[in-house]
């Protein structure tokens, strides 16, 4: 079939190097324009754009998927399947319909649960022990489109999103290629979603990262694990936020009032609403992250220090 890949992000990678190594023929590439980063801000090619490049495909990127322009190119190109992964616009209508099989969406949970912008992080938050993938054909609704496919992936015990949606945009990019195949055979039509067992994963917010100190250790750990490495688990000290990577619980501890520190030879415990948690890397301002312990060193810890609000 005619491809038009859609994607933007470092996780979009593994299913367009996926379909460019298949049977089907990618003529070009969606993503999002250009955008600033690194310290500098200076305007940088999304991962998506860069790889189209090294394989010198037509790039696409329109401000907006409702710009006339892009919907005549996209119409011009004549595509059969649009698949798309973590391409970060809403598709409307009029470019649902110019592709005769319609835009075909990998998204990485086990749908109907967790529809929306963060199914990977909400997962590890809510303490999910099995996720997975999801092929299904995108419409006007969030994620509520009939389905192709999907697999499943254990959660691990000390997983971060990071860890987990890497390991699933490697396999979700098999099940892409293997649903795009069954499409192309005839062999493979959608099926409406359950009604049953739907839950939303709205975009994680910096605030929302922020550790509640007087919440369950549990809680806090899976918290900080679905923060990282975006948007970033966050406390403060002193008035100044410290970044967080994974905590451990500690349940042979001794409790520590929520937010109370206390400095080991070995460890940095935080007490919480159950049992204390042992911090792992703790990012300053304007410093890089470090572990606990030689964060604490050097941050001169009066007797009683708290972390939190």
């Amino acid at each position: 079939m005619r491809v038009v890949f859609a994607g933007t992000p470092q996780v979009a990678l593994p299913s367009l190097d996926a379909i460019l190594a298949s049977s089907h023929e990618v003529v070009a590439v969606v993503t999002r324009p250009d955008a600033p980063a690194g310290r500098g801000r200076r305007l940088a090619a999304s991962p998506v754009r860069a790889r189209a490049l090294d394989h010198g495909l037509p790039v696409l990127m329109p401000r907006t998927p409702r710009d006339p322009d892009f919907l005549t190119a996209l119409a011009d190109l004549a595509p059969d399947v649009c698949p798309v992964v973590a391409y970060g616009a809403l598709v409307p209508e009029a470019a649902l319909a110019v592709p005769s099989h319609g835009w075909v969406n990998l998204h990485f949970s086990l749908l109907p649960a967790w529809r929306g912008a963060a199914p990977v992080q909400r997962a590890v938050m809510a303490g999910d022990e099995v996720t997975g993938a999801t092929t299904f054909r995108l419409e006007a609704g969030l994620d509520t489109g009939p389905v192709y496919g999907t697999m499943t992936e254990l959660v691990r015990p000390r997983d971060t999103a990071g860890d987990l949606l890497e390991r699933l945009s490697v396999a979700g990019a098999d099940l892409l290629v293997a649903t795009l195949d069954g499409i192309a055979a005839g062999r493979l039509a959608p099926v409406p979603q359950r009604g049953d067992g739907v839950s939303l994963a709205p975009k994680v917010t910096v605030a929302d990262a922020e550790v509640r100190w007087d919440h369950p250790a549990l809680a806090v750990d899976r918290l900080v694990r679905g923060c990282t490495p975006a948007p970033g688990a966050w406390t403060v000290l002193g008035g100044e936020r410290l970044g967080l990577g994974p905590v451990l619980p500690a349940p042979d501890a001794e409790p520590l009032p929520p937010g109370q520190l206390l400095v080991t030879r070995r460890n940095v415990l935080v007490g919480t609403a159950t049992v204390p948690v042992v911090l792992g890397e703790v990012r300053a301002p304007g410093r890089k992250p470090m572990p606990a312990d030689a964060w604490a060193r050097g941050a001169r810890l009066e007797p009683g220090a708290r972390l939190g609000g």
